[in-house]
């Protein structure tokens, strides 16, 4: 279990022209009454007002309400790792990317060796959505569907721009892309922190409870343009072996031709009691054991999003992990 003492850091991401800048701004002006360091691509974009700015130390603005605010210098690992010097100034980071950038390297630093300070530690990636525009861009641009599949949060922006039935329209596409992100529709950005901030989207004791969700049945892939970015939803009885499904995941793209960007899942693992939860970032895999299965009916559910997802396949695959076969 991750230390309480451990600071979450949540990546706001989001194409171009989705409302990222109007979120920050919102963040580093109202009284909220949190204490959030924004790392911004370009500190010229954010409109704070001189006055709230109470001190500046190099890059660093400390704002009125609590907040600091940094422009990145170098990438955002090496930004990230400075701010940590900062640390009684700040309880949350939030980091923005660009509007054309893939979330997945930065999510995958997190996973791999000391390339982030242990101090910090992934809280979750909150994708931004234009609900006007969506349609002029996800056909075109791979990396708007990158954004959208690697969200554990969407935030379905300009909802006042749509009616209902394109609203609906646009939550049912954003659902085909990722089936296990929480969809909440905005208006100028404005959410309760609460539902972006310290959620442990990335805390494996904390992985979205996949039992009775209906949005999780299988369904077939939903294919965008000319990137087949897609998700598929399994469920397959049986007992897992934890090592060759492991290997069987990281080879995934290797033997079968199709890009993993996430996994998640509940998996009924050889030899124990309880349930095992799992995720992954690309070919990164983490799981751990869960509650005990109890009375509960055992099963192995999954839901994997990437790109020339072959449902067919991906079910043969897990049944190749099962015990017996």
């Amino acid at each position: 279990m991750d230390s309480p003492h451990l600071v979450p850091v949540t990546l706001l991401t989001g194409f171009l022209g989705s409302g990222k800048t109007t979120l920050l701004n919102y963040i580093l002006t109202q009284d909220h009454g949190r204490k959030i360091a924004v790392i911004e691509n370009e500190i010229g974009e954010i409109a704070v007002d001189s006055a709230l700015i109470i001190a500046r130390e190099g890059d660093i603005f400390e704002m009125s309400n609590g907040c600091i605010c940094c422009s990145v210098r170098g990438d955002f690992i090496e930004t990230l790792n400075r701010l940590v010097i900062h640390r009684d100034l700040f309880d949350y980071i939030l980091i923005e990317s660009t509007g054309l950038a893939s979330p997945g390297p930065i999510a995958q630093a997190f996973l791999i060796g000391d390339e982030v300070d242990r101090k910090l530690k992934l809280d979750g990636i909150v994708t931004l959505v234009d609900a006007k525009h969506i349609g002029n861009y996800i056909d075109d641009y791979e990396v708007a569907c990158e954004q959208i599949a690697f969200s554990q949060v969407i935030l379905l922006n300009k909802r006042d721009l749509v009616n209902e039935t394109e609203l609906d329209r646009v939550e049912k596409q954003l659902h085909d892309l990722n089936p296990i992100a929480h969809v909440i529709p905005t208006q100028r950005a404005s959410v309760d922190l609460d539902r972006i901030l310290n959620i442990g989207a990335f805390d494996l004791n904390q992985v979205l409870d996949l039992d009775g969700h209906d949005h999780l049945h299988t369904r077939e892939p939903h294919t965008h343009g000319n990137e087949s970015v897609s998700s598929v939803s399994l469920e397959v009885p049986g007992t897992i072996n934890l090592s060759l499904f492991q290997n069987w995941l990281q080879m995934l793209s290797f033997l079968e031709g199709m890009e993993l960007i996430r996994a998640k899942g509940i998996l009924n693992i050889y030899g124990s009691e309880r349930r095992y939860l799992f995720h992954s970032v690309y070919m990164m895999f983490e799981a751990q054991p869960d509650r005990p299965w109890g009375e509960q009916a055992r099963r192995n559910v999954l839901v994997f999003i990437g790109k020339d997802l072959n449902r067919k396949r991906l079910e043969a695959g897990v049944r190749s992990c099962l015990v017996g076969n």
